[in-house]
């Protein structure tokens, strides 16, 4: 990790590390703008904890997050980026300059961008907080060397949930795949996953909802679910609950602010990925209307890169002034 430079001002603040922030930031560098980026957890974000990616460009292959997120921090750094741990807890208009309060203290810049990625959804039912970590995952490449020759439920049909599913086979003796109505993943995934289903290892339970998770008190044993047509609940004997029902904002620090939120609480932007706050621009995951594609990501860090050069191109320099 860089060493953060002492002052606070800055041509360019990046709130977030993942896949936008640092094409951004390997973009902004590259025309000698300025550039700290501020990250609060993982560089990479979600990227880095995906065990294979196989749809980014230029790796037939495949590639793991993990090494897509390193080279991409070796490649901003390279350039000047400087990355710092911490987290943006507000951002204020002051004109040419924005201030952000961080845990680091108060920073200004001439430009922001918010790249702050999604989180994992929760299914919200009882039991999923109180055996979180000790049997509620929600990171199969993070957890699922834990749960080698056990019995595992993952709740989900997206194609998160049938990728975490797949990879969790390396480990699992069997997987119990809970779906509230259908299975959306893609084709491709679809026909992997059947493989494993022929082979006994997965057994896909359609229009089954997640009810309660129960527990002896220290771990997960056992799923309650309802099949939606029936009504006959079902007791799922397992050791552990993996849950990937889909990713929320990471924008609650903008609460108060002139940004404006779509009704779930992503950035809205305009043409130029500028938010209604002039000066602060969104990209990647976070932004309504994003793809959730780790190169849509990359792709919009560069646009945003772009378009924060001409912005600060039009505004005088708050310190010439």
């Amino acid at each position: 990790m860089s060493e953060s430079k002492k002052t606070s001002r800055h041509d360019v603040i990046i709130i977030g590390g993942g896949p936008a922030s640092l094409t951004a930031a390997i973009y902004t560098t590259r025309e000698d703008i300025e550039t700290l980026i501020i990250e609060r957890g993982v560089v990479g974000g979600l990227a880095a904890v995906t065990d294979t990616i196989d749809n980014y460009p230029g790796f037939p292959d495949g590639v793991s997050g993990l090494m897509l997120s390193e080279n991409l921090r070796k490649q901003a750094e390279r350039f000047g980026a400087v990355i710092e741990l911490g987290e943006v807890l507000s951002i204020h208009d002051e004109g040419n300059l924005k201030r952000l309060e961080t845990t680091s203290g108060t920073m200004h810049a001439r430009a922001v961008l918010i790249a702050t990625g999604s989180d994992y959804k929760k299914v919200g039912v009882p039991g999923e907080q109180d055996y979180f970590a000790r049997g509620v995952h929600y990171c199969a490449t993070c957890d699922g060397a834990f749960y080698r020759d056990k019995r595992l439920a993952v709740v989900g049909g997206g194609n998160s949930a049938i990728q975490e599913t797949i990879f969790l086979t390396r480990y699992a003796s069997h997987i119990d795949l809970l779906v509230r109505s259908k299975i959306k993943a893609s084709d491709v995934l679809q026909d992997e996953l059947k493989g494993f289903i022929r082979e006994g290892k997965v057994t896909v339970h359609l229009g089954t909802t997640t009810d309660e998770i129960i527990g002896d008190g220290k771990f997960v044993t056992k799923v309650i679910g309802t099949h939606t047509e029936t009504g006959k609940k079902h007791d799922f004997q397992v050791d552990g609950v993996f849950v990937f029902v889909g990713l929320l904002p990471n924008t609650q620090f903008l609460d108060g602010t002139k940004i404006e939120l779509d009704k779930i609480g992503f950035i809205k932007t305009d043409s130029n990925l500028q938010t209604a706050l002039p000066g602060v621009f969104a990209a990647g995951d976070v932004r309504s209307g994003a793809t959730m594609q780790i190169a849509s990501a990359a792709g919009e860090g560069a646009t945003a890169a772009l378009k924060i050069r001409e912005y600060l191109e039009g505004h005088t320099h708050p310190l010439q002034n």
